[in-house]
């Protein structure tokens, strides 16, 4: 079975007392269809680049003081063959940028990009693995008493 890793991030930022995450809607899903930003890591690229890089490109947003919170593991099927993914996930701070303007060739990707409060994640992203990782990184800034 073919493999393939990639690497994303929870990026938060603290807006109004509370901790949102900068989330993104991938082209061809739905309204309210939300993901983390993430994507496959290049040759020559580790997975804390890749997770920055993905965030950029993907939400707009300039993210650092990253740690990581851990692995996801799947299996998926494309084009009739499954392939086993994990993607590594980072805790990430926003630094800069505006979310939303993301680099116009991601626009075929990605159909939108928003903050969405942190304590929503669990009912608002769509995917487990990533609902998971948003629970971690609230465990991890509840415990840093931020």
């Amino acid at each position: 079975m073919p493999r393939e890793l990639s690497a994303g991030a929870v990026v938060v930022r603290r807006m109004r007392g509370r901790w949102w995450l900068a989330a993104i809607r991938p082209q061809g899903k739905p309204d309210g269809v939300w993901a983390l930003p993430k994507g496959l890591i290049d040759p020559g690229e580790d997975a804390r680049s890749t997770a920055l890089r993905e965030v950029r490109e993907e939400t707009g947003i300039e993210a650092g003081d990253e740690q990581r919170l851990g692995d996801v593991k799947y299996v998926y099927s494309r084009g009739g063959e499954r392939i086993f993914k994990v993607v590594v996930f980072y805790l990430a701070h926003a630094r800069g940028g505006r979310i939303d303007e993301l680099e116009q060739r991601m626009r075929v990707e990605v159909a939108e990009a928003r903050w969405l409060p942190l304590d929503d994640a669990p009912r608002l992203l769509a995917y487990r693995g990533e609902r998971d990782m948003a629970e971690r990184a609230r465990g991890v800034l509840a415990e840093s008493g931020l």
